[in-house]
């Protein structure tokens, strides 16, 4: 199998690897760079476990080749937090209870992160759609939107108004 060598610009940071063609995204960025935030679900693009932002849209990084990223920039769940401060997403999502065993919660906050810098006051439609390529089987959606939708709002815990 032929090997390339590509830079993967990760979370501001630029590294430059040597993958094999046919490796997949998630994998270099799990494997080769440690960065185990990004999960393995469906390995089909059906779950959205494994969403990462490719130069800031929400893509399944298991149907994203490597060398399809080569000098793209890459936001992951690692990258969000600023300064040793979790993102107003994050800090939603927890005080709003919207994380259970927290296996989508990575893809669910990167693709409400894309959404809300493209449209910061989203209806719940919108919010519902926006995720809707994120499956979880704990919470129900529910608390996901209300998280999502304070957060636009700038409520990032239930008792603000």
């Amino acid at each position: 199998m032929k090997r390339y060598l590509i830079t993967l610009n990760v979370n501001g940071d630029a590294h430059t690897l040597l993958v094999k063609g046919n490796a997949i995204l998630t994998n270099v960025l799990r494997e080769q760079l440690d960065l185990t935030g990004t999960k393995k679900g469906c390995e089909l693009g059906d779950c959205g476990s494994c969403t990462v932002l490719l130069d800031g849209k929400p893509v399944d990084s298991c149907l994203v080749l490597a060398i399809e990223a080569d000098g793209r920039e890459i936001t992951t769940i690692e990258g969000v937090m600023e300064n040793g401060r979790l993102d107003a997403i994050q800090e939603s999502m927890i005080n709003h209870a919207a994380v259970q065993c927290g296996y989508c919660t990575p893809g669910m906050v990167l693709s409400a992160k894309a959404l809300l810098t493209r449209n910061p006051n989203p209806s719940e439609q919108e919010v519902r759609e926006a995720i809707s390529g994120n499956l979880c089987r704990c919470t129900g959606y529910v608390h996901i939107v209300e998280a999502v939708m304070a957060t636009a709002q700038g409520r990032l815990t239930p008792d603000d108004h």
